[in-house]
């Protein structure tokens, strides 16, 4: 029987890339990043010791904590922050489990530096439509849940990425941008490992309704047209971003869970089966 204080792969796996993924803490000791510098999906690093200084942040928030094997370093982690109050939970079997189970782990290589605040920082061109709000809901969702967004003029972009320590995205001779058919949402999911069908199936839309190649894929229209209506509703480009979180959260879920279910009229009688 797993323990109450425990979640399962599968559980966390569902939870990753939603609004209500928990903070997830990688406590692993450095010589066993070194042999798999690899993370899961949006985890922050913390030495196990120093597990008590991420309190503070943690006011509110569920937390999943991880360590090799999910046994002492996770548990004696996670036992911790339930002092201070945070609801723990230990990631049964750590990062090994996750691994055999063939779930997406992230590069560490690829992460780029936080600022002072712990946040990486994203810089890109003003006026978003669809790869610069479908990234940004990317990160987000799959990387790093506080990063921040620096909107400027095109002609600024590698200006402000120097200075300011920043990442540039979405722009012309950048490493995160569009390669051949590729769009730079595809280029984030393919480099960042993180090709699940879900995300896979979102990139296919994505990058049709980005590259004018609408036939190709049907949904890639509906999206088309709801993030050309987003950038007339909002002047405010971080504002766009808020509200385009909704919609890439709903399609995420439409290519995870329900891409196969139909909606007729008359209504079928038989109750739709919801997954959360």
């Amino acid at each position: 029987m797993a323990s109450p204080v425990q979640i399962s792969v599968k559980n966390l796996a569902r939870l990753i890339g939603t609004p209500k993924a928990p903070c997830i803490i990688d406590v692993r000791i450095s010589e066993d990043i070194k042999l798999d510098p690899q993370h899961i999906p949006t985890a922050i690093h913390c030495r196990h010791l120093d597990i008590d200084t991420l309190v503070e942040q943690l006011n509110g928030v569920k937390a999943v904590v991880y360590c090799q094997k999910g046994l002492k370093l996770s548990e004696g982690a996670a036992a911790i922050l339930r002092s201070h109050g945070v609801d723990a939970e230990v990631l049964s079997g750590g990062h090994f489990a996750w691994r055999d189970a063939g779930e997406p782990l992230v590069p560490n290589t690829l992460m780029p530096p936080r600022n002072q605040h712990g946040q990486t920082v994203w810089v890109t061109r003003v006026r978003p439509k669809i790869d610069r709000i479908a990234c940004p809901w990317l990160i987000k969702r799959f990387i790093d849940p506080n990063a921040q967004f620096l909107f400027v003029s095109a002609s600024s972009v590698e200006a402000v990425a120097e200075k300011f320590n920043a990442t540039p995205f979405d722009v012309e001779n950048v490493f995160w941008t569009h390669r051949n058919a590729d769009c730079t949402f595809d280029t984030m999911v393919k480099e960042f490992k993180l090709q699940t069908p879900a995300l896979n199936k979102l990139a296919e839309i994505v990058c049709a309704a980005d590259t004018n190649t609408l036939p190709n894929v049907p949904e890639a229209a509906g999206l088309l047209a709801l993030s050309l209506g987003l950038s007339r509703m909002y002047s405010d480009d971080l504002q766009q971003l808020d509200a385009g979180m909704l919609i890439y959260d709903a399609l995420y879920r439409w290519c995870r869970d329900a891409s196969n279910e139909t909606h007729d009229w008359p209504a079928d009688t038989k109750s739709a089966t919801r997954k959360l």
